[in-house]
């Protein structure tokens, strides 16, 4: 059995999308053709009677129409006094069921940035309400000022991501308008604006070319480098890298090294004096300088690392060390007993006036 690739189901579906908008415009006008093929001659004429003004078109077989003084239909099959009501069900079923395939090819072209379902039942809906509007004003000036002093008032406020969005949005009011006034109209646009919308999106209109395309994407693999190379993340493999594979005398040379040449870089030589030694007691040396050395960083002036003995008792770790203004050796101990608890058995602070080396 042979596997499906992503790019082969999203081919199938490009071209079951497009099958389906084919077929649906296809049924829709085989649907109309054979319902007027299906009516007789009194209910051609009625029907006309009633869409005159939603057409401009007159198809073939259709007798003439004879109007009345005021251009409304005479013929006795015309149920006149429901013509208003007829010409909005028309109208709004037109604008609907054209929007509908709209609605289709834009669920389809923003699937890879997504989409608000919002968005898709606004391109269903405006061509509804803009449709039954039109007819209902189209030919009243009055009640055209009306409308529009109540657009006016009422303020719609949307964010559209995308200006293809909003490339939809009109075209959804430009069918309801044109269901309102010539229904053929706004079925050509329908059709010719998805056939317009799915060759651009299938041919990749408008990509970057593959130059551009390549050197925005070193700018982003160099961002990339850049904050993978942060401090952290260089220590820490450093640290599992080179550190762990050093014997103890070396780590102690590597210690020494580092301190010159963190004393170069911050101008503090080898003239740089120390005022007290911090001893403390530990049963687990690697571990204390872990929790130590980040409180030596902040509670101090300056450090540097002695040594260690082991004894009898234990492990004895010396830091030489300048304390900040303010700070005593009480409030230093304090801190350390509190914040390397776990590996602290004693300490002990004494002042000194050594120089460093």
């Amino acid at each position: 059995m042979s596997e499906n690739t992503g790019t082969g189901g999203l081919t199938d579906f490009a071209q079951g999308l497009i099958a389906r908008v084919v077929f649906y415009y296809i049924g829709l006008a085989a649907a109309v053709s054979l319902t007027w093929a299906l009516l007789p001659a009194g209910g051609r004429t009625a029907v006309m009677g009633v869409m005159s003004s939603l057409i401009s078109f007159r198809p073939t077989g259709a007798p003439g129409l004879k109007l009345d003084s005021i251009g409304m239909p005479t013929s006795s099959l015309a149920v006149t006094s429901f013509q208003p009501l007829i010409l909005v069900v028309i109208a709004v079923t037109s604008a609907f069921l054209l929007a509908l395939p709209v609605a289709w090819v834009y669920m389809f072209t923003r699937q890879r940035k997504g989409y608000r379902p919002s968005d898709v039942h606004a391109l269903v809906l405006m061509p509804v309400v803009v449709a039954g509007v039109v007819v209902l004003v189209k030919n009243s000036l009055p009640l055209a000022f009306s409308l529009a002093g109540i657009v006016a008032a009422v303020r719609f406020r949307t964010n559209l991501e995308d200006s293809k969005d909003a490339t939809f949005i009109f075209l959804a009011t430009a069918l309801g308008l044109a269901c309102g006034v010539q229904i053929e109209v706004a079925a050509v646009v329908s059709v010719l604006f998805n056939a317009v919308v799915l060759i651009l999106w299938s041919t990749d209109f408008a990509r970057m070319p593959p130059s551009l395309e390549g050197a925005r994407a070193k700018r982003q693999l160099d961002r990339a480098t850049a904050i993978a190379n942060r401090t952290s993340q260089f220590v820490a493999r450093l640290d599992s890298e080179v550190l762990e594979a050093l014997a103890p005398a070396q780590l102690d040379a590597l210690e020494n090294r580092l301190r010159r040449r963190r004393a170069d870089l911050t101008g503090a030589g080898s003239d740089a004096k120390f005022d007290a030694v911090i001893r403390i007691l530990t049963n687990d040396a690697s571990s204390l300088r872990a929790a130590l050395d980040p409180v030596l960083e902040s509670e101090s002036k300056r450090w540097r690392y002695r040594g260690a003995s082991t004894n009898e008792i234990g492990t004895s770790v010396e830091y030489e060390l300048r304390l900040r203004k303010g700070y005593s050796r009480q409030s230093l101990a304090d801190t350390v007993r509190e914040k390397c608890a776990p590996f602290v058995v004693g300490i002990e602070i004494v002042e000194t006036d050594s120089d460093s080396e």
